[in-house]
């Protein structure tokens, strides 16, 4: 008998990621025999269904949000019913499509979003495919993948022009999700056909647009479960396409190829090589194996430039994922030229965009104007500190230490005019005691008193400037080794700095289940003692859970009744789970 909110949810992920590394360890060696053998073992598996369910009704994001049907927000009977007729199919039911704004730009994209139903069919799809691809997926590729970020893209362009200054390809590739070829796409995967058939049913059902069905016959559809893996296997082979031209060029084969650098973040992605003419063959390489696929560069986002000199009207350097990546004449000879013309001493610095900065600071500006006359000090300290600090802790792995000086400067030339429209008919000395005070070697801190505490205003040259260590190339989050994916979590510049605390405080598990947490899993700081009972807002007081371990452990999902109360089934491919009582429930809520 099954109990969702008694399921021994570690039990069940300890069973499917020892399929999953079989899978990966098999691809790994080129075994496609025991790959499909072990997908189809995992697709029929009940713990993977489990999980797959779990993950598309209270883990996403999304779990809120209705495809065609209307359903949303399952109850845990649902949800097992949920799991017991889920299976694979040649049919698909068709998504819901919504128009989303861009940000700072007045066109919007279409988003399809399916039923939870099919949610959990592609999350189950994902647990069974997404190993096998991760040991053929190429060590630049970034976007999109467990274990990788934009940090590590942006480490991996740094490694490729530490040595040498490079002219760059900074290319973008026009509407990618919505043009794939189905049929290139399908025979890329190059699975089995029950599961080729599911995939095709879903990149075939159609969208539903205010009411009118309108067929897809190219295209990934966004939003769903498994389109950005999808993605990634139509693009995979860019980088082995420039590594192979390189062993052709004249000289050492070995040296050619290190010298060619391509880094792709989903659709993104940049060429880097010394010579300009190698790095426009590159180029003409890759437009040919998009077209294969249905797919161009967008002229608009597409330009070629140099770390280092100025070619023609476009400035040294180039902005990638909101970065701006340039090198600099430094040293005694940086005036100096070689023979060659060129500049004799450099150095790379790696910046926040421009875009990013002031897209930041009118968001900060807007906060300040939004609370100008009716909030108090403190309401609009505590709405900028999560602000700065996100903003901060994520550019702090690159050479951000001026930016965020003047980001300061700004920000305290704001504050001092929403200050003074607070106190018109005030002498300036008596509202800037008020508001201001001194901390350290600065004089104009914005701090607020309240109960007696000091409340600060954080800045962002308070966050130290700490470099980033690139994800080793050869590893996947397949290969089980935990500790390490763990240990890198807590070091992500993309985590909030209160999270990175706790998965460090906890050796990166969750204190409910004692699980490692892994990179798509969605964590929740947790009051260890609730406010309504005296706790308080302290590290002491805080841990870190899952969303599925914090539902138990708060009752979201209600009290237990008989019609949450189904039976297992018999699974000859997995043994048969023995679902223990959790003590989360015994825990405070």
């Amino acid at each position: 008998m099954v109990v969702w909110t008694q399921v021994n949810w570690r039990k069940l992920e300890r069973i499917v990621y020892k399929l999953q590394k079989r899978i990966y360890q098999a691809s790994l060696r080129g075994d496609v025999k025991a790959v499909r053998k072990l997908q189809k073992t995992l697709l029929n598996s009940w713990s993977a269904k489990m999980l797959a369910v779990r993950k598309v009704t209270q883990d996403n994001q999304g779990k809120n949000t209705a495809g065609i049907d209307g359903k949303k927000a399952l109850t845990p009977n649902e949800r097992l019913q949920l799991v017991h007729t889920l299976k694979l199919s040649n049919k698909s039911k068709a998504t819901r499509r919504v128009w989303i704004p861009k940000p700072g730009k007045t066109e919007k994209r279409p988003l399809g979003i399916p039923t939870i139903s099919e949610r959990a069919k592609q999350a189950l799809v994902k647990l069974a495919l997404e190993p096998e691809w991760e040991a053929k997926f190429e060590p630049n590729s970034y976007g999109f993948r467990p274990g990788r970020s934009c940090m590590d893209a942006i480490e991996g362009i740094k490694a490729g022009i530490k040595q040498k200054s490079k002219y760059v390809l900074d290319a973008d590739i026009a509407i990618c999700f919505d043009k794939i070829d189905h049929e290139k796409l399908l025979n890329k995967i190059n699975t089995f056909p029950k599961l080729r058939k599911q995939i095709k049913a879903w990149l075939k059902s159609g969208v539903y647009d205010n009411g009118a069905w309108f067929p897809t016959d190219e295209g990934t559809p966004q939003s769903g479960v498994i389109s950005p893996l999808l993605a990634n296997i139509a693009l995979h082979g860019m980088e082995k396409i420039v590594k192979e031209f390189a062993r052709t060029l004249p000289g050492k084969k070995d040296n050619n190829e290190k010298e060619i650098t391509l880094v792709r973040y989903a659709d993104d992605f940049v060429i880097l090589h010394p010579k300009l003419d190698v790095l426009m063959r590159a180029k003409a390489l890759i437009e040919e194996f998009l077209k294969d696929l249905g797919l161009e560069l967008k002229p608009e986002k597409t330009r070629i430039t140099h770390t280092l000199e100025k070619i023609g009207n476009e400035t040294p350097g180039f902005d990638f994922l909101s970065f701006n990546i340039r090198q600099y004449p430094v040293g005694k000879y940086a005036t100096g030229k070689n023979p060659h013309g060129k500049p004799l001493g450099y150095k790379t610095y790696i910046k926040p965009s421009k875009k990013a900065v002031k897209a930041h600071y009118h968001r900060l500006a807007d906060e300040i104007d939004k609370l100008k006359s009716c909030q108090s000090q403190t309401e609009l300290i505590k709405r900028l500190n999560p602000i700065i600090t996100a903003w901060s802790n994520y550019y702090s792995k690159v050479n951000s230490a001026d930016t965020f000086k003047e980001l300061d400067h700004l920000l305290t030339l704001k504050l001092i005019a929403w200050a003074k429209a607070r106190h018109l008919h005030k002498s300036t000395k008596r509202w800037i005691g008020k508001y201001f005070s001194t901390k350290d070697k600065s004089s104009w801190v914005f701090r607020a008193i309240t109960e007696g505490k000091n409340v600060n205003l954080t800045y962002h040259s308070e966050f130290q400037i700490q470099r980033s260590v690139k994800v080793k190339p050869e590893v996947s989050p397949y290969n089980g080794d935990l500790t390490y994916w763990a240990t890198r979590m807590g070091k992500s510049a993309e985590l909030p700095t209160r999270v990175s605390k706790l998965l460090k405080k906890q050796n990166g598990k969750c204190t409910e289940c004692n699980g490692y947490f892994r990179d798509e899993d969605v964590m929740e700081v947790d009051h260890i003692l609730p406010l309504s009972k005296g706790g308080k807002h302290v590290y002491e007081n805080y841990q870190l859970l899952h969303r599925h371990c914090h539902d138990i452990k708060t009752k979201t999902d209600g009290t237990l009744d008989k019609s949450q109360i189904i039976e297992e089934p018999c699974d000859a491919k997995v043994s048969r789970t023995v679902l223990k009582p959790s003590h989360a429930g015994d825990s405070v809520a």
